[in-house]
């Protein structure tokens, strides 16, 4: 590592694990900068993980050694640090005299406050802090209706989002080509798994590698869990390891429904930016007067894959083997455990944040909220998805339950844990009951 007398200016790897066309990175290198690029496992979010064999934190594991593999090719080294960002920035400006921070912008709300607190402490000690947009095309306030609100229904965003895309907004940021101003620093400390207090999770993902006849298709096959019809790109999404704009200009060339639903997770930040209180409430607020039964056992049931109703079983049991739900499924649970089961949404949308590998704050909350008729744009609370016709409509050989409910058919697969018309009939006076008015 440097002496405390040289100057270099850092770039903070958060969700954008990348070295090509990293927005953040490519402004650091082409500020001539001796640029030395960080990461920081944040002991505030690790703390909070609940599984010690957490996939997400083997995954950033995998992406850093791959990114200090990439380095190491011409003489630099990446900084990894364990704790909280503002003990590690105050070790590192008391060490060595660095003239500016460098990062991406997140835009959850922790993220928010952890980099203003970054952002105060550097500007006491007169170092810069500058933040880029890089995980979406438009942020903040880019999309907003002509009268200056922003938008809560998921159509009208998407048409004005076309409407002032350009093909600037898609063009890539070379970070790739500045490696010259990388600083040549000593090969930098990699924290362990162990040390983290993780076990290492097996790398059973894919690469962040887009099949371009899945795209193609996708329009066809994104229904069907039983066929390998989605990209499988929403975790290297999640962390960056693949670029926004290049995934973009994908969508537009190749498929609209992909470009469309890519729009779909901008309309969820713009709500999360703009309305951070859906995080802990709906964001129709009436629908916080539902009656939920929350009960435990049938949560639990849900939880495991034991309600007897094959394509729910097989979502939750693919969750928690792999980390991963097809998004078909996800709807298709998500209202069970919400119109089913009469289950608050937040319980699902909690268990989910546990367990998925791809797990955005974001499109989690739209999703979950938006199954439960409480969100944005959401489903109208009477749409209560059928289990079975959903089975026979998107997986009517059962491939995809079969795959992960084997015992299907056989004395060993329990009975419904509750009735399906039975459970329509009762959701919908309890919803009525909440929604009437007063």
């Amino acid at each position: 590592m440097p002496g405390p007398k040289q100057a270099i200016s850092l770039f903070w790897f958060r969700r954008d694990l990348r070295l090509e066309d990293n927005h953040g990175l490519y402004q650091a290198l082409k500020d001539g900068k001796n640029v030395q690029p960080i990461f920081i496992f944040d002991s505030n979010i690790l703390d909070k993980l609940e599984d010690k064999d957490d996939r997400r934190v083997s995954f950033i594991h995998a992406q850093l050694v791959k990114i200090e593999a990439q380095l190491s090719q011409f003489g630099a080294h990446l900084w990894v640090f364990h704790g909280n960002p503002i003990d590690v920035f105050q070790l590192l400006v008391k060490d060595y005299s660095i003239e500016a921070l460098y990062a991406n912008r997140d835009y959850e709300p922790y993220a928010r406050d952890r980099d203003k607190a970054v952002h105060t402490l550097l500007e006491s000690k007169g170092i810069r802090f500058r933040a880029f947009k890089d995980q979406v095309i438009f942020e903040k306030e880019e999309v907003m209706k002509d009268n200056g609100e922003p938008y809560v229904v998921y159509s009208p965003f998407m048409r004005k989002w076309k409407s002032i895309v350009t093909e600037d907004h898609f063009a890539p940021y070379p970070s790739e080509e500045q490696t010259q101003h990388f600083h040549r620093s000593e090969r930098g400390k990699m924290v362990s798994i162990q040390a983290l207090g993780f076990g290492q999770h097996p790398a059973d993902w894919n690469d962040a590698e887009v099949d371009l006849s899945v795209v193609k298709h996708y329009h066809q096959t994104r229904d069907l869990p039983g066929k390998p019809g989605t990209s499988r790109l929403s975790h290297h999404l999640r962390f960056g390891t693949v670029s926004i704009r290049a995934l973009m200009r994908i969508g537009r060339d190749l498929n609209e429904k992909w470009y469309n639903e890519l729009i779909w997770r901008e309309f969820y930040q713009s709500i999360l930016w703009h309305f951070p209180r859906v995080i802990s409430e709906s964001f129709r607020k009436e629908y916080d007067h539902i009656e939920w039964r929350n009960n435990e056992a049938e949560f639990e049931a849900w939880c495991e894959g034991r309600t007897g109703y094959p394509i729910v079983d097989a979502g939750m049991r693919e969750l928690n083997q792999t980390g991963f739900m097809h998004n078909r499924v996800r709807m298709i649970v998500a209202s069970f455990l919400t119109k089913h089961l009469l289950i608050d949404w937040r319980w699902g949308e909690a268990y989910f944040a546990r367990k998925l590998i791809d797990f955005d704050l974001a499109s989690n909350n739209g999703g979950w909220q938006w199954a439960a008729g409480c969100g944005v744009d959401a489903a109208p609370y009477f749409r209560v998805f059928n289990p079975y016709l959903q089975t026979e409509k998107f997986d009517p050989d059962q491939t995809y339950i079969l795959r992960w409910v084997p015992e299907v058919g056989t004395d060993q697969y329990p009975d419904p844990i509750v009735d399906h018309k039975f459970a329509r009939n009762r959701v919908l006076e309890v919803y009525k009951a909440a929604l009437k008015p007063s």
